[in-house]
């Protein structure tokens, strides 16, 4: 008889028998991949979750005891386990789940974080909170506060930021290490690296510091020790010189005791008895402060086509064949327009590198890392220290291009603005992922950029409408840089194609109309308004059409064009307020014009999950809403 279908809440997982837990991991693994195959997903992260998963559910009583997830795509199976399996049919889709904790879905989520390195941080909080209700009142919600975070999600600074912090306040939290050596490639960093001499003996020493009647006795010495008369703090100096010079040879135990956070591993996390184990053991000694628990797990494990997955293990993928595995992946669309325009220049112009921060996949640059591999740096999920480097590399004469999604160049904006822009410095950030990006919900649409960045002093911000273009503009923005720093954003999906390219940051118009009505359309958006001018012009309306190209600064011509018309919409897939639509809409007026005007864009709220063109439709973004809007405007 099944397992899973009988299990609604943790409380029932509790109640199961040990020897029944390898066959119901096994059942987790097998509805996972079914589930991701029908909807596309993130798979391999959670494959090599599920005993972990398990075990944190079965020690710990959630939610009483707060489980928060670092980047929660490893999150599916504390979803199956919290009573949500049957809402894995509409996985990422409308009205369905989130592929993300979710604290509308479930009161065993607390955070619905999709970025990375923050978990230490709202622990380092929660644990702060519960301490004080434990000295206002006397008890708390809250019991033991468990962070769960990834080997890739501590080469991220804020990470280390509150583990600071956490050993420092001494706070009562247990942090589980999830360690599969990757983010969404291999993971940069020496931190977790554990050799096969060393491995062997951090084991040895982890069983014995796990052992409770260790951890009594230890106690015990330590305050024999201190009492001993006229030697005492010499005598227990002596022995914290002694076991600090083991912790120094068994990284990383010594990188972890040296912040004030006591360390527990590596611990196999694939054997559910022994994370079982673990995690009791790390209950016992909470008391004393802060404590890691390192666990080692497999990304993509038990589905064959994940393990043999060299680049990412398929952390994640599109609807698959379950049988047959997913189609091999590679760049497509705008991100491989840029990966051949980048290693063409870079032939030509040896100064240029190329940075980004843990996505050489899905930004495009495995192959410019594979031709000019000393010319290519990853710095892990550190975007802050990415564009810094970047700004240090241009002051040293390179000409660095920073390649992120759109979303996570928000986490590195004081850099951005203060170590790039205020420097003039020639840096391109190539912006992927820009716009509405849709399954991924609100933490991944990349709508803030424009508002943003061209607002900033001599930042110019480039938006193409087809890959042909993306190419110009990129070969361009070598040139341009010689001023300062250049934006090119461009969004995923299929991509527009194009014999007919821009130059610089000149506007490029496309149809020129009889003086009723313009339509300057930005990026993506160029797409939706050509048919929308086609459905016009078939209904006796024949409007002019711009592709603004350059957002920031906006072409003088295009603007004056624009204002000798009747009525002028502009369309943007990032946020209305703020953005360039009204900009432009600004300086036209400035320019004399006076006729009906609108600007088309997103609006300033979190956007769920949904497939891009849906939203984008919802929002009036699409062609029938282009039209729809021109009519309004000319009636």
């Amino acid at each position: 008889m099944a397992l899973l279908p009988r299990i609604h809440d943790p409380a029932d997982l509790r109640a199961l028998p040990a020897e029944q837990l390898d066959d119901l991991a096994a059942e987790i693994r097998e509805f996972i991949v079914n589930a991701v195959s029908n909807t596309g997903g993130h798979l391999g992260s959670n494959l090599g979750a599920v005993e972990l998963s398990i075990a944190l559910h079965r020690v710990f009583e959630s939610p009483q005891d707060p489980i928060l997830w670092d980047t929660g795509h490893q999150a599916y199976v504390h979803k199956i386990l919290t009573g949500r399996q049957e809402g894995f049919s509409r996985l990422r889709q409308t009205e369905g789940i989130s592929g993300y904790p979710s604290r509308e879905e479930s009161r065993h989520d607390f955070i619905e974080n999709s970025h990375a390195s923050t978990v230490l941080s709202y622990a380092h909080g929660l644990a702060v909170a519960r301490d004080r209700d434990m000295e206002t009142r006397g008890t708390s919600d809250h019991r033991h506060i468990v962070a769960v975070i990834g080997d890739g999600s501590m080469t991220g600074g804020m990470a280390y930021e509150a583990l600071n912090n956490l050993g420092h306040g001494n706070q009562r939290v247990i942090i589980v290490l999830n360690d599969n050596g990757r983010s969404y490639a291999p993971t940069i960093s020496n931190l977790t690296t554990v050799g096969k001499a060393t491995k062997k003996l951090s084991r040895g020493l982890t069983n014995i510091r796990m052992n409770p009647v260790y951890v009594r006795r230890q106690r015990r010495i330590e305050a024999f020790l201190r009492g001993l008369p006229l030697v005492g703090r010499e005598a227990e100096q002596a022995a914290e010189a002694f076991k600090a010079a083991v912790r120094e040879f068994l990284q990383p135990p010594a990188f972890f005791e040296a912040l004030g956070v006591r360390y527990i591993g590596p611990v196999d996390g694939h054997d559910i008895e022994e994370l079982e184990h673990a995690f009791r053991s790390g209950i016992s000694r909470s008391d004393s402060g802060p404590i890691v628990i390192h666990v080692l797990t497999q990304k993509g494990r038990g589905y064959s086509f994940a393990e043999d997955d060299d680049e990412k293990h398929l952390h994640d993928t599109p609807t698959f064949n379950p049988a047959t595995g997913p189609t091999g992946s590679g760049p497509t669309g705008y991100t491989q327009g840029f990966s051949e325009a980048l290693i063409k220049a870079a032939e030509h112009d040896e100064r240029i590198v190329a940075i980004t921060a843990a996505m050489p996949g899905p930004t495009g640059l495995l192959d410019f890392q594979e031709r000019f591999p000393t010319r290519f740096l990853d710095t892990g999920i550190a975007e802050q220290h990415a564009v810094t480097t970047a700004a240090g590399m241009a002051l040293g004469g390179l000409r660095p291009v920073v390649a992120l999604y759109s979303t996570f160049l928000n986490r590195a904006w004081d850099q951005v603005v203060y170590d790039v822009a205020l420097h003039r410095l020639p840096v391109i950030f190539c912006l992927d992922r820009a716009g509405i990006t849709g399954d991924d919900g609100p933490s991944h649409h990349g709508v803030y950029d424009m508002a943003l960045l061209s607002k900033v002093p001599g930042m110019r911000v480039l938006a193409p409408s087809s890959v042909e273009d993306l190419q110009q503009m990129l070969h361009d923005a070598f040139a341009l840089a010689d001023d300062g720093p250049v934006v090119i954003r461009y969004p995923k999906g299929v991509a527009r194609h194009s014999p007919v390219v821009g130059t610089g940051l000149h506007a490029l118009r496309l149809a020129e109309g009889d003086g009723s009505v313009a339509i300057l359309a930005v990026g993506k958006m160029v797409g939706a308004a050509e048919k929308a001018v086609a459905d016009l012009a078939a209904a006796g309306v024949k409007a002019t059409l711009w592709d603004v190209r350059s957002c920031a600064p906006l072409d003088a011509a295009m603007i004056a064009d624009a204002a000798r018309h009747r009525a002028v919409l502009t369309v943007e897939d990032g946020f209305r307020e703020g953005g360039i639509g009204l900009s432009a809409l600004d300086a036209m007026r400035h320019a004399g014009f006076t006729g009906a005007a609108e600007a088309l864009g997103v609006p300033t709220r979190f956007i769920p999950h949904n497939k891009p063109d849906a939203i984008l439709a919802s929002f009036g973004l699409d062609a029938a809403g282009i039209v729809s809007s021109v009519r309004s405007l000319l009636a």
